[in-house]
């Protein structure tokens, strides 16, 4: 029977995450997903594929949400009143322009020291309204596109197989940063064909394919890339029709609500017959695909 193995959200952008037992689901994901972001000094995001010293830093909410803790190797761990209101700075995220609440001088001067460049942070401000497209649309804070990304792990499995004839190392799950992991499909890629599920009270529509960058290839423990795996193996059979490679998928949440770890996984509609939605290129199409 299909679970949740585990449900991780991310408050900060490209920083590590923080394991979850339980929780409410809202119309952007898992509780504070995404809802802080490191920008540079002209309010451009800061990712792993340029600082991938970001994965070095563990972010805590804490009080309700009202503080966040921001701990790394080597640094005096530092805790930022959270500014849920106040003064709109420009921000982007793949060129697209939104707006932010700056969180202080304190936040940007830590940051800054950890990263060792010109670094600032900021949070989704009141009425943040983004509508994420996909063959279901949703919406998200800070995350690339929609709300939660899954993956099972035996789709894990299989990449982790495949490296291995490679003569490459098995990598974690967290190379790959979902929000939800499930157990217990046992084909690959299962989760490619899911139209529509339901996790505890959290109902979920499929949105795309996780297309994947370089950030795959940093080291979440070290802060250092590791590359070029597992892109170079993911080209041998995860090539995507559209361009470049995919691993896991990205669901919007269609009925917020609570989910917790060892849910059931209740797929309600298949696309087409249990066929992959995620179209592949090239003549290996195996698994699911």
């Amino acid at each position: 029977m299909p679970r949740v193995a585990a449900l991780i959200s991310y408050p900060v952008k490209g920083c590590a995450g923080t394991p979850l037992e339980r929780a409410v689901s809202a119309p952007a994901g898992l509780p504070h997903d995404r809802a802080f972001m490191v920008v540079d000094e002209e309010g451009a995001f800061r990712s792993q594929r340029g600082s991938p010293r970001l994965a070095l830093i563990r972010p805590g909410v804490e009080e309700g949400g009202r503080l966040l803790l921001l701990d790394a190797p080597g640094a005096a761990p530092v805790r930022v009143p959270v500014r849920a209101e106040g003064p709109r700075s420009g921000v982007t995220m793949h060129g697209r322009p939104f707006e932010a609440v700056d969180q202080g001088e304190g936040a940007a001067r830590w940051l800054t020291g950890v990263l060792g460049e010109p670094s600032r942070l900021v949070r989704v401000a009141p009425g943040h309204d983004r509508v994420v497209t996909g063959r279901f649309t949703g919406t998200s804070a800070f995350a690339d596109s929609s709300s939660a990304l899954v993956l099972s792990l035996s789709s894990l499995d299989l990449l982790n197989g495949r490296l291995a004839e490679a003569g490459a190392p098995a990598l974690p799950m967290d190379r790959f940063r979902p929000n939800i992991v499930v157990s217990g499909w046992p084909e690959p890629h299962t989760e490619d064909g899911v139209l529509t599920m339901r996790i505890g009270g959290t109902g979920l529509g499929f949105s795309k394919p996780c297309k994947r960058c370089a950030v795959t290839t940093v080291d979440q423990d070290t802060g250092e890339k590791a590359g070029p795996e597992p892109l170079r193996t993911l080209a041998s059979y995860r090539r995507w029709a559209e361009g470049g490679v995919v691993f896991g998928a990205k669901f919007a949440v269609l009925e917020p609500g609570p989910i917790a770890v060892g849910d059931e996984v209740e797929v309600r509609e298949w696309a087409e017959g249990e066929r992959a939605l995620v179209e592949l290129a090239g003549p290996d199409r195996a698994a699911r695909g």
